[in-house]
């Protein structure tokens, strides 16, 4: 069976698609045996990060700019993983954005795929990187991941795209420096949305003057930005050093400038394909996966080890303040019986 899968979703079947995509939200075996004989036909697709504050028009814009993307040479298949917010009372997720994409149901090129976080650190599910290899293997060369909304913390997308876009929405007054602080240090591309709305040229400005003066959040550490400690202060001077985030207005709600958004999206991944930061960024990611796989094997492995009951001994202990959490990690781990191979 899952053979059989493999081989129709690689002949674009959408529905052997959709059953694989159900089986990785399960978490099932067979979801494990899929992804591994799907893995030599992935690395292809530009993954697309899209992430902002809740009320930024997001997913309109994630919308607006698959369509647009389907519009560019050859017609590229897009595909939509839109992480949605898990009620922290029920577990449900809230799934109401995605009324907003029915129009792209028709386009058989668009595959639309919603998730629940389910309180997942990020905003993003864990599934999602997964689903993401399934639809790379399935021929889709643009993926668009949108998140569950903008937080300090929210920063694993940077992890999984090639291209993160940060957007905006004009009017958030004095909040707006403590958000650029620590969210647009992410971006490879800044979006001010609803830029119709009063205040959208200052946004604009606010966020190209961050740049100019070298704000040390929109710096990579690691090279992909490329800007020096100390910036230039005229644009075209910035520009020398290597990618600067372009700021670009739109207004996803009637599809105003998400051409020039999907043009750069075009340019940040010939970029890092000229200066090898495409293979860097998927180096990265490995290095990031096999870190989670091995802490969520290495867990389960040792939670095998120790008895329900001595486990809930050892936490009434923590409760009433006789032990220690350190003390307790100690006395977990002698229950550790794993055995290298």
């Amino acid at each position: 069976m899952p053979a059989e899968l493999t081989s129709e979703l690689r002949k674009g079947n959408r529905l052997a698609l959709s059953r694989v995509l159900s089986q990785i939200e399960k978490g099932s075996e067979k979801s494990v045996r899929i992804l591994e004989s799907l893995f030599p036909f992935t690395g292809q697709a530009h993954k697309i990060g899209i992430t902002g504050p809740p009320g930024s028009g997001k997913s309109t814009l994630v919308n607006a700019l698959a369509r647009q993307l389907r519009t560019l040479e050859n017609h590229p298949k897009v595909a939509i993983i839109a992480v949605d917010p898990t009620s922290p009372f029920s577990g449900g997720a809230i799934l109401g954005d995605r009324v907003r994409m029915q129009d792209l149901q028709g386009d058989k090129g668009i595959f639309i795929r919603s998730m629940a976080s389910r309180g997942a650190l990020g905003g993003l599910a864990a599934q999602t990187e997964m689903m993401s290899q399934a639809f790379d293997a399935a021929a889709y060369e643009y993926i668009i991941i949108e998140t569950v909304g903008a937080g300090q913390s929210e920063v694993d997308i940077v992890n999984l795209a090639h291209t993160t876009i940060v957007v905006d929405v004009p009017g958030m007054g004095d909040d707006i420096q403590s958000i650029k602080a620590g969210i647009l240090e992410i971006a490879d591309i800044l979006v001010v949305n609803k830029s119709d709305q009063l205040g959208a040229d200052q946004s604009v400005k606010h966020l190209q003057n961050m740049i100019a003066m070298g704000y040390r959040g929109l710096r990579y550490a690691g090279g992909k930005h490329r800007l020096s400690a100390t910036m230039p202060q005229k644009q075209e001077e910035v520009e020398t050093t290597g990618w600067v985030p372009p700021v670009l207005k739109t207004v996803a709600f009637d599809g105003t400038g998400v051409d020039k958004l999907a043009d750069e999206i075009v340019k940040h991944g010939k970029y890092l394909k000229e200066t090898g930061l495409w293979t860097q960024k998927a180096e990265s990611a490995i290095t990031d996966t096999l870190r989670k796989l091995i802490q969520s094997t290495l867990y389960q492995q040792w939670r095998q080890t120790i008895p329900d009951e001595e486990l809930e001994d050892i936490i009434i202990q923590v409760l009433q303040r006789t032990l220690h959490p350190h003390q307790a990690i100690k006395q977990l781990l002698s229950y550790n019986k794993i055995t290298r191979n």
